[in-house]
C-alpha cells in the first residue's frame, strides 16, 4: 500500500450533511468483487440525471470544471453514515481522493477509510466553515494535509487535527491490519510453535 505522508491537492466542496454510503456508491453497483472500477459509479444518481449515466448533472459539484482533479474532498457532519461496506471509501480513492476533512465521519467508515489508505480528517464544525467559505470564493484552491505533522494548511491558515497514533502509523508506513500482522511473522510463528510444544 502507498504511504501517506503528505498531499497537496485541489478541494472539492460538497456541502451536503448525512451523506450516506448509498449516496457514495449505490448498491446497484457492488456486484464487484475487486476494489476497482467504483470510482466511476461515485454519487452517481447526483452526478448523472439518467439511469444510464450519461445525462450529466452540471450543478452536481463534482461535474463542475473548476474541480476537476480534486483529490480532498471537504465535507459536513456524520460523512459515510449508512451500511458498513468498504465500497464507500473504495470508490472515492478510485476516484482520485486522498483525504477528506469534515466535522464527523461515521465511525464504521471512518475505519474502513484508514485500512483503505484514505485519510478522514476531523475538525471543528466552525472551521469547516470557514474552509468552506475559502473554497466556494475562489476559482481553484488546494491544501496541503500533512499527517506527519498533523494539520491541514489551507492557505495562510494552519489547522491542526488529531489522530489514533495507530491509525496515523499505518497511514506512514501504508500497512494495514494485515501487513502489520506480516511483519511480525516470524514471532508469530515461534509463538505458535513454543504453544504446540507445551501443549505436547
Amino acid at each position: 500500500m502507498a504511504k501517506f505522508i503528505k498531499h497537496t491537492g485541489i478541494v472539492l466542496p460538497l456541502d451536503v450533511a448525512n451523506v450516506d454510503t448509498d449516496a457514495i456508491i449505490p448498491k446497484q453497483f457492488l456486484q464487484k468483487v475487486t476494489r476497482t472500477g467504483f470510482g466511476q459509479h461515485l454519487f452517481n444518481d447526483w452526478r448523472f440525471l439518467d439511469n444510464a449515466g450519461k445525462k450529466i448533472n452540471q450543478d452536481f459539484v463534482l461535474n463542475q470544471p473548476r474541480y476537476h482533479g480534486a483529490s480532498i474532498l471537504l465535507a459536513r457532519e456524520n460523512f459515510g453514515c449508512g451500511s458498513s461496506r468498504e465500497h464507500a471509501p473504495w470508490a472515492l480513492i478510485d476516484y482520485g481522493f486522498h483525504a477528506l476533512i469534515a466535522p464527523s465521519f461515521a465511525d464504521i467508515f471512518y475505519s474502513n477509510s484508514i485500512n483503505n489508505q484514505l485519510l478522514p480528517i476531523t475538525i471543528s464544525e466552525n472551521h469547516v466553515n470557514d474552509l468552506f467559505t475559502m473554497v466556494t470564493t475562489q476559482e481553484v484552491i488546494t491544501f496541503t494535509v500533512n499527517l506527519e505533522h498533523q494539520q491541514v494548511v489551507a492557505g495562510d491558515k494552519i489547522y491542526f487535527f488529531e489522530i489514533e497514533t495507530f491509525s496515523r502509523y499505518c497511514l506512514i508506513n501504508g500497512i494495514d491490519s494485515i501487513g502489520l500482522t506480516l511483519r511480525h511473522d516470524e514471532a508469530i510463528s515461534k509463538y505458535e510453535m513454543h504453544q504446540l510444544s507445551f501443549l505436547n
